[in-house]
């Protein structure tokens, strides 16, 4: 899977700075880019459109837009930092993926989600706040749901 990335970062869209590695959790990789991790997942999608070969490993890209370490003041700062781009009008919801970590699912949504003024929507988000937890640091993303490739869901789509 790292390969795969690689390649698609560095020859593909020379992103020549782009690095992968394994995590220490089987089947989930960290990929680095100088790209806007938005638009990469764009460029993934666009490839994945083409060239459906290309992706053999990967199943699912999720972009990470800044990382921060598994702190709850600084996750809560981030985390409304970034939620401060949803309308009062617009849906969200916290998704939170965590591993290595003894904090609880409970702790991380309250601290990411108890200074939003939008509504929470679980089903139909306009936007997604992702909190992904790796032991001692955090990612966190405010993406809408389409900025979260599924790679085999992708592949059945019709053209």
């Amino acid at each position: 899977m790292c390969n795969e990335l690689m390649f698609l970062l560095k020859e593909e869209w020379g992103d020549l700075e782009a690095q992968a590695s394994k995590t220490g959790v089987r089947g989930l990789v960290c990929a680095k880019t100088s790209l806007d991790p938005v638009a990469a997942i764009e460029k993934f999608k666009t490839t994945l459109s083409e060239r459906p070969y290309e992706f053999r490993y990967a199943m699912r890209i999720i972009p990470i837009q800044q990382v921060t370490p598994t702190d709850l003041k600084e996750i809560k700062r981030v985390a409304n930092e970034l939620a401060s781009k949803i309308q009062e009008n617009q849906t969200y919801r916290v998704t939170v993926e965590k591993r290595f970590t003894i904090l609880h699912t409970n702790q991380l949504v309250e601290a990411a989600a108890t200074d939003i003024k939008a509504k929470v929507d679980l089903h139909k988000p306009d936007y997604i706040l992702l909190i992904e937890v790796l032991g001692g640091f955090t990612g966190i993303s405010l993406l809408k749901p389409s900025d979260i490739l599924g790679v085999v869901k992708e592949k059945m789509m019709p053209t």
